[in-house]
């Protein structure tokens, strides 16, 4: 008796350190397989390590006007301060530092980005689902809905959307999120019209399977493959979509530290005598774009059986 109970004690961490040998094996042919695709993951993880601990990591608030005392003993304003040891990216025309505000600015650009590519993905992949399955009018009515979206380029859908809502960050969400749906609709309407022939899915309408239940317990499972790599690859664009509009003036209104409003007003002005102003939030909308796009290829290569294989 006692051995079998210690036989059971001992097969759940056999079983959990056998888990986690797979996924080590499985993480290594990853990153030696998808070398650009490990890049876009680690870049995903450090920004998300820099949005969390942006208060730690930097030295200074992200609002905060800096002062330093110059040789004679005053204290002068920090303002357009190159890289230096005090401040590791410089300061801008007011002082604040450039650091500070590229860390919390990954808040505004991963909040952002996740909660448009969740919710325009989610609803977009539901309803081309629904839409697939059903078919008739309701496809019909859908889908010129969806070409009437997808005939606006994203920001000038997002443009529109904001004047209609306003400024702040849940309408910069929604009209990114209306950007990126209808590809989603397309992509998992598409996966649904070869899923729902499957015998499987014949065999489920035959024992009497209601369509929700067909939907739900087959066609999604099935579909969640394309969906992660959508959702993954629409980050990148959903990122710069929100430096654009911040750019152009209608994203998240400041003082929040967008890495688009970044590289607006003064950025411009002073892009001679200051360059640093630009180039800090213009190297992490660009490595954050490039990663996530390379990160959503190399997903697609893995989970797509026609592409697997392929280097």
């Amino acid at each position: 008796m006692a051995s079998n109970e210690a036989a059971l004690d001992l097969a759940p961490r056999k079983f959990t350190v056998q888990s986690l040998a797979n996924g080590a094996v499985a993480l290594g042919q990853f990153f030696k397989q998808k070398p650009l695709g490990a890049f876009g993951a680690l870049v995903l993880v450090i920004m998300v390590v820099l949005a969390i601990f942006a208060g730690l990591i930097s030295q200074y608030d992200s609002t905060e006007f800096n002062s330093y005392l110059d040789e004679s003993g005053f204290r002068k304003s920090a303002t357009f301060q190159s890289p230096n040891g005090t401040f590791w990216l410089g300061t801008d025309e007011f002082g604040r530092d450039i650091f500070s505000r590229i860390a919390h600015g990954s808040r505004i650009s991963l909040r952002v980005g996740f909660t448009s590519v969740l919710l325009g993905t989610a609803l977009g992949s539901l309803l081309g689902m629904v839409s697939g399955y059903i078919g008739g009018r309701f496809d019909m009515v859908s889908q010129r809905v969806m070409d009437a979206l997808m005939a606006l380029p994203g920001l000038i859908l997002a443009l529109m959307v904001i004047a209609a809502l306003g400024r702040g960050e849940f309408p910069v969400i929604v009209a990114i999120a209306l950007s990126i749906g209808p590809g989603a609709n397309r992509l998992l309407r598409a996966q649904c019209l070869t899923i729902k022939e499957r015998p499987y899915v014949d065999a489920a309408r035959a024992v009497g399977a209601s369509n929700l239940r067909i939907i739900m317990r087959h066609i999604l499972p099935n579909s969640l493959a394309p969906f992660l790599i959508i959702a993954t690859a629409g980050l990148g664009a959903a990122i710069l979509i929100e430096a654009s509009l911040s750019f152009l003036g209608f994203g998240v209104p400041p003082p929040a530290p967008s890495w688009g409003g970044m590289l607006t007003g003064n950025a411009q002005q002073y892009a001679i005598s200051a360059p640093w102003l630009a180039i800090a939030p213009g190297v992490a909308i660009s490595l954050a774009v490039f990663a996530f796009n390379v990160l959503g290829d190399a997903l697609r290569d893995i989970w797509d059986p026609r592409l697997r294989g392929a280097s």
